[in-house]
């Protein structure tokens, strides 16, 4: 069974990767997944594959994920990227 991705599921698996709850290698391998296996919402064919794809390529030294890069991301997908600190307990 495949799994529907939506700009709101890309949003919350990169979320999850800048607040430290998935690593590098598993935001890829996610990306690589929902590129194969992925049922793409269709309304958002023409931007999610390519976000997807940027994704799938993060760690590979020449293509990297800065900063900007996940807030052109979000911005891409509709939302808004903010970092809170906070101070270690």
């Amino acid at each position: 069974m495949t799994t529907q991705i939506t700009r709101q599921v890309v949003a919350d698996t990169l979320s999850h990767y800048l607040q430290g709850q998935m690593s590098l290698e598993a935001l890829v391998d996610w990306a690589e997944e929902a590129m194969l296996d992925g049922d793409i919402d269709p309304q958002d064919s023409l931007v999610l594959p390519e976000i997807i794809g940027q994704l799938g390529l993060a760690d590979v030294r020449a293509f990297g994920l800065t900063w900007e890069d996940c807030q052109k991301l979000f911005h891409r997908l509709g939302f808004q990227a903010h970092i809170f600190v906070e101070p270690v307990s």
